[in-house]
């Protein structure tokens, strides 16, 4: 969604929330609503864009795939003669 549609949702949502008419458990939605809008806006209002110096820095690394040395799922096993601690 692009700034405008979803400051347009934001919108909606406020004036649902002045009227006061809603019940409490769809005004609760409404403001959990309201917050998250507000939070990506203001994530997106910071976000860099294409234009930004930043990018054009790192535009010439790539990403590179490389061959994993940590193999996961290879802990060495327990001995089964030591015991357990359980926690208490």
């Amino acid at each position: 969604m692009t700034c405008a549609e979803l400051q347009r949702v934001l919108d909606w949502t406020k004036a649902k929330l002045a009227t006061g008419e809603e019940p409490p458990w769809a005004w609760y939605q409404y403001m959990k609503l309201c917050e998250t809008l507000e939070a990506i806006l203001a994530g997106m209002d910071s976000a860099t864009t294409e234009s930004s110096p930043q990018l054009q820095q790192r535009s010439g690394r790539h990403l590179q795939l490389v061959d994993s040395t940590y193999q996961r799922d290879t802990a060495p096993p327990r001995p089964s003669d030591e015991p357990v601690q359980m926690p208490m």
